[in-house]
């Protein structure tokens, strides 16, 4: 057999005339497990899970066999929590049909991008627990993305996996060390450790538990696994990197984005390179409700949609359980459900353009191809227009008026960082300034070290050429964002040294308003770091009027854009 059948268990007895004692000596000193007997499952002969060994002789083959281990629900037991809210329950472990796909299809390196759920922590925790146990000095872990998460995979997962194994198995396999992150068992020398973090040393099984969510809140944990975790893996051990996305940033996001990628090519894979692992939800049996819900329109549109893109047929189960979950659980926010349930592994990293302020004009400017290269005009001024964080980040973009056009040459950005941080790469920059445009309560005094001085007088103090002007603060922020969206039309952006202002353009939105299920239109988000490049370019909005032209002067040649 080449997957793992799920059977009735029965509590687990040992055969009947087998010597506990010599027996356990035969498992122990037997070979059971080449190091990739994980890798390619579907290639390996197996014993059938379901078999229910009777005499030792078929004892002994039953654990010389992984898959028989794993999947058998003889060895390995679970927490499982109960459907009715009672209190949670152990009970076999039998992989379910999206562990046995992974299964299936497992390589050195993996990535899965996934729907929330589907138990590949538990599968992960499992198979790192059996190739300790059944192979000498190998060192499993788990990366998990907080210490909490750490705590509860360490204790309910592997710990009480090997606390409930059979008598003579625990017997044989005594651990030599008992700590509240690492179990180092005292017959073989192999240990299975959940943390944070992990540097030192060979991790011939290597699990990274929502290294989306690492990335996108903790990008120096990020950097540390990237580069001293994943490097630890040999080529021979097994890395699998599990996530639901965190929007289209983050090492996460490129290593699948990469993945998908060589999937789609059918390139042939190295030992270093990931192979994709994707889940969608509709392919969970049990993501199904029988109750009717309210669907829209819009809803019927959707899955028409998926259908058409995936192959297949969603029923009116499994669309009540999209629904029903949608609005119950995220207030009907779709954005959350692409993230979390996600249809597609395109759609998982999607980000939604409902919500967002800039997505008309910034998809006009696409098409008009506004979006360019465009250079830095010689002997004209540039102005630049800021936004400046008392406590948050601070944003610039770098302006040139060309004819009737408002050309964005460059942006930088960054957060608890000095003035001096910015006006020393304005100065590298070699420019003619301007006017530097600052918004209203850069004209605010307050306490800077040992003196009272407002942002606008600590710039002006470097003295680096150019005139200041704080923008009148507008009655509601909306306003400012309209005027900045009627300007639009005139603005042109350098698609490189702007990439960055425009992403953070592009997402930022309204915040949502879960009481209610709506965007709050007059309230931006400002806790996503996509508000500082927004709020700086509103200045311009606001504060920018352009010089008349010379009678005479024609409008200037776009030659610069296809240059």
């Amino acid at each position: 057999m080449n997957t793992c059948s799920p059977t009735v268990k029965r509590p687990w007895k040992v055969p009947k005339g087998v010597n506990v004692d010599t027996f356990g000596a035969k498992v122990i000193k037997k070979p059971v497990l080449i190091t990739s007997a994980y890798v390619n499952v579907d290639t390996k002969k197996g014993i059938d899970p379901g078999f229910v060994p009777t005499t030792e002789a078929e004892l002994l083959a039953c654990l010389a066999d992984p898959q028989w281990r794993v999947c058998s629900g003889f060895l390995y037991k679970i927490m499982v929590k109960k459907p009715d809210g009672e209190d949670n329950s152990v009970i076999p472990f039998v992989p379910n049909s999206a562990q046995r796909r992974l299964m299936a299809r497992l390589h050195y390196r993996n990535i899965i991008c996934k729907a929330r759920q589907l138990g590949f922590t538990t599968l992960v925790a499992i198979l790192w627990l059996d190739h300790a146990l059944f192979n000498a000095d190998q060192r499993c872990g788990i990366i998990a993305q907080d210490r909490e998460a750490a705590e509860v995979i360490f204790r309910d997962k592997v710990k009480l996996a090997y606390e409930r194994l059979p008598e003579f198995l625990l017997q044989r396999f005594p651990l030599a060390r008992d700590s509240a992150s690492e179990l180092l068992f005292g017959h073989n020398n192999s240990s299975v450790r959940v943390a944070t973090s992990m540097r030192s040393g060979t991790i011939h099984r290597l699990h990274v538990s929502e290294y989306g969510k690492i990335c996108a809140k903790f990008p120096d944990k990020a950097k540390e696994v990237a580069t001293g975790s994943l490097p630890a893996v040999p080529l021979d051990g097994i890395c699998i990197i599990e996530s639901t996305a965190e929007g289209q940033e983050g090492d996460f996001y490129d290593k699948t984005q990469r993945a998908i990628a060589q999937a789609q090519a059918g390139t042939p894979l190295t030992q270093k390179d990931f192979r994709m692992h994707f889940f969608a939800w509709w392919q969970e049996p049990a993501y199904r409700v029988d109750t009717p819900v309210v669907m829209t329109d819009k809803d019927r549109e959707y899955f028409g949609i998926i259908e058409g893109e995936t192959g297949a047929t969603l029923d009116l189960q499994q669309r009540n359980w999209y629904v029903a979950t949608r609005d119950g659980e995220f207030s009907g926010d779709p954005e959350k459900m692409w993230q979390e349930y996600p249809s597609t592994a395109k759609e998982a990293f999607q980000v939604s353009t409902e919500g967002t302020y800039y997505a008309i004009q910034l998809a006009a400017a696409r098409k008009e191809d506004r979006i360019c290269h465009v250079p830095h005009t010689v002997g004209v001024p540039v102005n630049t227009f800021w936004d400046i964080g008392n406590s948050d980040g601070t944003a610039v973009w770098f302006h040139q008026r060309i004819g009737f056009e408002d050309r964005f040459i460059n942006f930088i950005e960054g957060w608890g960082e000095s003035y001096s941080y910015y006006v020393k790469q304005m100065q590298a920059m070699g420019y003619v300034w301007g006017t530097h445009y600052l918004p209203h309560d850069a004209a605010h005094k307050r306490q800077q070290g040992h003196k009272v001085a407002s942002p606008e007088d600590e710039l002006r103090e470097f003295s680096i050429g150019g005139d200041w002007t704080i923008v009148p603060v507008v009655d509601e922020v909306i306003h400012g964002i309209q005027k900045t969206r009627d300007a639009f039309g005139s603005m042109f952006f350098d698609a490189e040294k702007c990439a960055l202002g425009l992403a953070h353009l592009g997402n930022y939105k309204k915040t949502w308003d879960r009481a209610r299920g709506a965007w709050k239109i007059h309230t931006p988000s400002k806790i996503d770091g996509h508000s500082e490049a927004a709020d700086a370019l509103r200045q311009f909005g606001q504060g920018y009027s352009a010089p008349r032209l010379i009678e005479g002067k024609t409008k200037s040649s776009r030659n610069w854009r296809v240059s």
